[in-house]
């Protein structure tokens, strides 16, 4: 979700070549998940509807394996958790009140569950519905559909097995926000549907849409991150665009709502950015890291609880990739590969052993 980039793309990278860089950090609203070097999985947090997988619902202060698999991608929703292993088969546990988990049922799971058989190379779990790409390019969706986030055209309320969006064979990337999504195609082109109450879409209308709605007419879009209420993308060009909620300032910019994409400032050296519940955050080519929106839990970093409508840089450290998360707390990875969260820590989520909440980035020990 929520938490819940579908991918990153280079300055440099053509609009035909927008294919996602699937994340190996991924928070819900109150557990986070990390994949280390050589696959190794590890969760922390709450846990009461077994989002963390490792077979119990035992919150964990500190991280804790998820089985022995090589995994290679990692998304969280609310209360829940997808993966896609090595060989390309996605897995999911935790919550399952709306068959997010895929597996033909609403049971909830404490460890990992495959979907079905096909293999998969981007998934997106929002706060109740997931989607995910096929090897084959394919898109698929399942779970929660009231406002037809499912984009079959709400043919179903609640799908606990995969539902293929249209025909295309040409998606690129996929992010699940609480009740919408939005994708890339590999021609650069961007697509939304589900709920648009305050213009979260970007297609300019404030009700929903059942069906994949193209945003504009651009096609070099690279990389886009469904939040809460809202969304965010990149363009090719190294833009930053948001749409949707403004309450908290989670679009980077003043004023109320946006039904259409409003560009974040004149920076033209964004590389990624993650959309949380009603923070975001994006990191620039020089490898800085800057976010704004929700900041009750200092997620933001800025010595404050203050509200913020414009990017307020985390720290001085320029090493920072666009593999975040961000939400309540924010996780994020730098190039040396050490993980760093801060915010709130009500259930452990930010893995240092404690239920402190941190105002500033501290390290999480993640075993090799």
């Amino acid at each position: 979700m929520v938490l819940f980039a579908a991918g990153v793309a280079g300055l440099a990278q053509p609009a035909s070549a927008a294919a996602p860089v699937n994340s190996t950090v991924a928070g819900g609203y109150a557990h986070t998940c990390a994949i280390r070097a050589g696959g190794d999985l590890w969760c922390w947090g709450g846990n009461g509807t077994g989002q963390l997988g490792d077979g119990t619902l035992t919150a964990r202060t500190t991280p804790v394996r998820v089985g022995d698999a090589a995994w290679a991608a990692i998304d969280a929703g609310t209360s829940f958790t997808c993966a896609i292993r090595v060989d390309g088969t996605l897995w999911c546990w935790g919550s399952n009140t709306r068959g997010q988990l895929g597996d033909g049922t609403t049971t909830r799971r404490t460890a990992p569950v495959q979907v079905g058989t096909a293999t998969y190379t981007t998934v997106s779990a929002g706060d109740s519905h997931v989607c995910a790409v096929r090897s084959d390019g394919t898109l698929w969706c399942w779970g929660f559909n009231r406002f037809g986030q499912l984009g079959d055209g709400a043919a179903v309320y609640n799908a606990t097995s995969p539902l293929q969006v249209g025909t295309a064979t040409t998606w690129a990337g996929v992010t699940a926000g609480f009740a919408h999504t939005c994708a890339t195609r590999t021609d650069g082109t961007l697509w939304c549907w589900g709920d648009s109450s305050t213009g979260q879409l970007g297609l300019g209308i404030l009700s929903y849409r059942t069906t994949p709605g193209q945003v504009g007419t651009g096609t070099d879009w690279a990389a886009v991150s469904a939040g809460h209420l809202f969304t965010c993308a990149t363009r090719t060009g190294g833009s930053l665009w948001c749409w949707g909620e403004n309450g908290y300032g989670q679009l980077g910019v003043s004023g109320t709502y946006q039904a259409a994409p409003v560009r974040v400032g004149d920076v033209s050296s964004w590389t990624g950015v993650t959309a949380g519940f009603d923070t975001a955050c994006a990191v620039r080519a020089d490898g800085s890291l800057w976010c704004w929106g929700n900041n009750a839990s200092g997620q933001l970093a800025d010595g404050t609880t203050t509200h913020r409508y414009a990017p307020v840089r985390i720290g001085t450290t320029t090493g920072w990739t666009s593999d975040a998360a961000a939400g309540y707390h924010v996780c994020a990875e730098r190039a040396d590969a050490s993980l760093w969260c801060w915010g709130n820590n009500a259930s452990a989520q930010l893995g240092d052993g404690t239920t402190t909440s941190r105002p500033a980035p501290a390290q999480v020990t993640l075993p090799a």
